[in-house]
């Protein structure tokens, strides 16, 4: 995966107010580590659903944070985790490092 985590979406949303950007970035660095928690403990107990309801909520922070591919493909894995199938885990949990490490930076 040749993206990598920016600030340029929620920099639009705020529309120049820092306030807002912080508030944004707090708020995605706050709950972006309990998603991915709750994901991966799912998805270990083979509680697919479960799984792919974490996938869904961490696909809109994936969004905000400039993934437009791995948005998309955010989207095939939550389906297939629906299906009990995990052809994509393996990008997708790329995906959610590379945004860990991104966070720990700002």
């Amino acid at each position: 995966m040749n993206e990598a985590p920016n600030l340029n979406y929620i920099k639009e949303l705020a529309a120049g107010s820092e306030e807002f950007e912080q508030k944004l970035i707090t708020i995605v660095k706050r709950e972006f580590p309990e998603e991915k928690k709750e994901f991966l403990k799912n998805y270990s107990a083979k509680c697919f659903e479960e799984a792919a309801e974490h996938v869904h909520k961490l696909k809109h922070k994936i969004g905000m944070l400039g993934f437009e591919k791995g948005y998309q493909l955010t989207i095939k894995f939550e389906e297939e985790l629906k299906k009990n199938e995990f052809s994509q885990f393996s990008k997708f949990m790329l995906i959610l490092e590379s945004i860990e490490n991104f966070l720990k930076i700002h």
